[in-house]
């Protein structure tokens, strides 16, 4: 039997790849500007499924893959049902609520949020009582509030550079983000005696790093 991991493209690509390098897992055929998008293992025990971010938390949730590395903001917004067995510790920044500094939310009225994570937002707004329409952006979405298509904006910030850049301030923390490691239900039943060694050298790379 053969484990297949799904590695999100992105941001965090290095640093998985780093991680499982340094817990003796290798895809020499690798490097992110290739345009394949599976690779295997020196040992072939292993196959990696190289796939947008979004898509991770789907492919491990339906069984296209055994486990998955992606950030927290998207096992969120997917809202799939597998496990969430470890924090990564990289990848690190915070989901937040950003608006205009001069406009601040009316919380009577119903409130326009721009988002690339719209089950986030409408779930935040929810708890807090507050009604709203979601509009799902992908790209680009602090133009939002500076257009008038919102009144505000739910993302993910690292620095904050970019929403001083643009006249936005943080308004809420909703919650800190990190890469995770996900497994499907029915494999880590199934491939037990395969997924606890990886599980464990894992855990072991990221203790060395510490």
């Amino acid at each position: 039997m053969m484990l297949t991991i799904a590695l999100a493209k992105g941001r965090t690509a290095t640093d998985s790849i780093m991680l499982l390098e340094e817990a003796g897992i290798r895809f020499n055929d690798f490097h992110e500007k290739s345009r394949k998008l599976i690779f295997y293992d020196q040992e072939k025990r292993i196959k990696m499924l190289f796939v947008k971010a979004v898509d991770v938390p789907t492919y491990v949730e339906q069984g296209a893959a055994d486990l998955g590395i992606v950030g927290k903001d998207n096992i969120l917004d997917s809202e799939g049902d597998f496990y969430e067995l470890l924090d990564l510790k990289f990848g690190k920044c915070k989901m937040v609520v950003a608006g205009l500094k001069e406009r601040p939310l009316a919380t009577s009225a119903q409130l326009t949020i721009a988002s690339k994570y719209p089950i986030i937002a409408e779930k935040y707004f929810l708890e807090k009582d507050m009604t709203v329409e979601t509009i799902k952006l992908n790209g680009s979405v602090e133009l939002a509030p500076l257009i008038g298509l919102s009144d505000a904006i739910v993302d993910i910030v690292e620095t904050g550079r970019t929403l001083r850049e643009n006249g936005l301030v943080i308004i809420d923390e909703i919650e800190p983000i990190s890469t995770r490691l996900i497994v499907n239900k029915a494999s880590f039943a199934i491939k037990h005696d395969l997924i606890t060694p990886f599980i464990e050298q894992i855990k072991t790379a990221l203790e060395v790093k510490l």
